[in-house]
């Protein structure tokens, strides 16, 4: 098994490069967030949800429901952690550990603050608790409900299953290495790729989020996923007790 060796602290190789795709999904994400503040798109909005509403026929609509749970952000998370406990014990390493960690950080510091902040309800709020009219169940910044009927923007579903399986991905190359097998990039594409889309239509479609709501959290999932691969983990400085487990893991080959 050879390793090769990075310069440290030097960011990672992102596509598209540059920071300018992260400025470009962090604007798209505020100016989703203003129109939406200032009472636009509620029509787009309101049309899709009544077309999912109206094309729902039992068997699509346990189809969705069933794929959607690859966008559940905990069994994601205990997923993305046991692989990066595995391959840390095989490589005898703690620094397959660290993306899940920092990964959690991430959502948890932003996703769920974004969706307190934004106080929108979901569609399905007007068919259930708390029994909003249509209209009501469509603006931002609706502090007077419960924080439970006030949390679709954006979508953590959608966001989440950007930031986990790109951690997922991250992981399982360098541990099939281990185990002497390769992952093909187009497999690795897939699962970056596959089931973040399955999540943006199914939770659409089932209207437990909006359609802007998915769609800000398409914008939240690939930026935060850029920051994530971005960080050179087999360089990120470690304490002193954490260094008798310093193997890097990304650049096995």
């Amino acid at each position: 098994m050879r390793e090769t060796t990075r310069v440290r602290g030097v960011p990672r190789p992102v596509r598209p490069a540059g920071w300018w795709c992260d400025a470009l999904l962090l604007a798209g994400l505020v100016a989703l967030t203003v129109a939406l503040a200032t009472g636009h798109l509620f029509g787009v909005d309101r049309a899709v949800a009544d077309w999912a509403q109206a094309h729902r026929p039992a068997a699509a609509y346990w189809t969705a429901v069933v794929f959607n749970y690859l966008g559940q952000g905990s069994p994601l998370t205990l997923t993305a952690a046991g692989l990066g406990v595995l391959l840390a014990v095989r490589l005898r390493s703690v620094r397959p550990v660290l993306p899940p960690v920092v990964a959690f950080a991430l959502t948890a510091l932003t996703i769920g603050p974004l969706k307190v902040w934004t106080a929108r309800p979901a569609p399905s709020a007007s068919v259930k608790e708390p029994y909003l009219t249509p209209e009501q169940t469509l603006p931002l910044f609706q502090h007077d409900l419960p924080v439970r009927f006030a949390q679709s923007y954006p979508s953590g579903h959608v966001a989440n299953a950007i930031v986990w399986y790109g951690v997922i991905a991250l992981l399982l190359v360098p541990l099939l290495r281990t185990a002497g097998r390769r992952m093909p990039p187009r497999v690795v594409t897939v699962v970056r790729v596959a089931p973040p889309l399955v999540v943006l239509f199914t939770t659409t479609y089932l209207g437990w989020h909006w359609l802007t709501d998915s769609v800000a959290g398409l914008l939240l999932g690939l930026l935060l996923d850029r920051l994530l691969r971005r960080v050179p983990w087999d360089r990120v400085p470690l304490p002193g007790r954490l260094r008798a487990w310093d193997r890097p893991f990304t650049s096995i080959t």
